[in-house]
């Protein structure tokens, strides 16, 4: 009898071990994502490594840890720059929270909006949108899209303004908060060539009757040019003189909303004021 025991417990370690390894095999061996990418943020992860936040096409924004990125010899190169356009392999375990980037290819750089203070910092600003507003692992195509026309007019036309007015207004009409650019939240009268009011912390457009003390002016100008953001594309369109004052009333209106949804100031909004 007793030796019947140990003969089924061995039996038992034997199987369990054997299941075990092949587990352990399994994860050693677990094949890699692969996903069409854009580099939205990254930060230094002890000496060699970089910690990245990327938002993918079809994995939505993930996070995870480029061994050995910090080296002046990597195996990334320009690759992890901030909005970078990538192909991005990398291994996710199911008990950790960051992924392994195993290996990242150049699809499109923006090398010039990169290197250049000014359209980085509208490229920052860009970046710290995306990071902040779209929730892990979360696929979005509309965002993926904005995303990369938006870096690539900021690139193409060597200005900032225009992209990241129209970056804000998809932002916020994508998100559900836009407002109705027509008519007063509060009356309904039209509000035709006369200026609107808004303030971030009430919904709606308000006439001249009806606002409040504090609100800004949304003059006939940036609702003019956002009925254009809704139904143009941006790389069809251009910064011209009649419609650079719309532009900046239009995207300090998509920012402060952006703002008021999370609860927090952009920490690079205060950097445009400086280019």
């Amino acid at each position: 009898m007793v030796i019947t025991v140990l003969l089924r417990v061995r039996a038992f370690r034997t199987e369990y071990g054997s299941l075990s390894g092949a587990a352990s095999a399994r994860r050693l061996l677990m094949p890699a994502r692969e996903t069409e990418a854009i580099i939205l943020k990254t930060f230094p992860l002890g000496e060699a490594d970089r910690l990245v936040s990327f938002f993918g096409r079809s994995s939505g924004r993930v996070r995870g840890v480029a061994a050995g990125a910090r080296r002046l010899k990597n195996r990334y190169g320009s690759t992890l720059e901030i909005l970078s356009h990538v192909q991005i392999w990398y291994v996710e375990k199911e008990t950790r929270d960051l992924v392994r980037i195993q290996q990242a290819e150049l699809l499109e750089s923006f090398h010039k909006a990169q290197s250049d203070y000014g359209l980085s910092t509208g490229l920052a600003v860009i970046s710290e949108i995306s990071e902040l507003i779209l929730p892990e692992h979360e696929v979005s195509e509309p965002m993926f899209r904005l995303l990369l026309l938006a870096a690539r007019e900021v690139e193409r036309t060597a200005d900032w303004h225009l992209p990241l007015s129209y970056f804000a207004f998809w932002t916020v009409r994508l998100g559900g908060w836009l407002p109705r650019f027509d008519r007063c939240v509060t009356c309904g009268a039209p509000f035709d060539s006369k200026p609107a009011f808004y303030d971030a912390h009430q919904s709606g457009l308000f006439c001249e009757n009806c606002r409040r003390a504090g609100m800004k002016p949304l003059h006939a100008e940036a609702r003019s040019l956002a009925e254009r953001f809704a139904g143009e594309r941006l790389d069809r369109m251009t910064l011209e003189r009649c419609i650079e004052t719309g532009a900046g009333e239009l995207r300090e209106a998509g920012l402060s909303w952006i703002e008021h949804h999370l609860e927090r100031r952009l920490k690079t909004r205060e950097l445009l004021e400086t280019t």
